[in-house]
């Protein structure tokens, strides 16, 4: 299983405007071609009257998936830079579909590229790109007069924590990337000279933000 891949967090819609043709953007994240083919019809069925409803989409991971669809624009204008603009962000696990209300004013095939890249790209960024980590759940029981120290610990590396249960001790589930838990366990039992009790749950991938370079 790979440690890491971006996708987007939420599903969300961009909108604007080139020669008076109205292009809007609807994003989805999606897990295989199912979910992704019913958003694209949940999208045609809501804009019905629309002049073209563009589509593309990529789902990796052991199998990959990729399609794309012009819906009536000239043949490499429309779906295919939408596909590209997905491919160039580096995102995965998503669907595009772009609608055109036409405005009378032609484009060109240039035009049509920029315009429908543009709005790919707008949908997306509006979606929010997250990165999607490979992270094991460790759960730990811990005493109060350490909960500090750990906490430090967690928020230095900029772990997720996901639930803190407090009762007679401290019992705390956090996400840690796959391929560093066995550090940060090491650093626990340093950190709380072996005082607290730790576990490891199920491995899931877990989305986090994408940290600035």
């Amino acid at each position: 299983m790979e440690l890491e891949y971006k996708t987007v967090l939420r599903e969300a819609i961009a909108e604007f405007e080139e020669k008076k043709s109205r292009f809007i953007a609807s994003v989805k994240p999606v897990s295989n071609e199912e979910e992704a083919l019913e958003f694209i019809n949940r999208i045609k069925s809501r804009y019905w009257d629309a002049t073209h409803n563009v589509y593309a989409y990529y789902i990796g991971g052991d199998v990959t998936a990729q399609r794309f669809s012009d819906d009536g624009e000239p043949s490499g204008t429309a779906g295919m830079p939408v596909l590209e603009v997905i491919k160039r962000i580096g995102v995965r696990d998503l669907v595009v579909v772009v609608t055109r209300y036409f405005g009378g004013i032609l484009l060109g095939a240039s035009g049509l590229v920029r315009a429908y890249s543009r709005s790919a790209t707008l949908g997306i960024e509006a979606a929010g790109i997250v990165r999607k980590s490979l992270c094991t759940e460790v759960i730990a029981i811990v005493e109060y007069a350490l909960w500090g120290k750990v906490q430090n610990l967690i928020q230095k590396k900029g772990y997720l924590i996901n639930g803190i249960t407090y009762g007679q001790d401290i019992e705390i589930s956090v996400f840690v990337p796959a391929n560093e838990t066995t550090d940060f366990l090491r650093l626990m039992e340093e950190e709380t000279n072996g005082r607290t009790i730790t576990g490891l749950g199920d491995k899931r991938y877990v989305a986090l933000p994408i940290k600035e370079s």
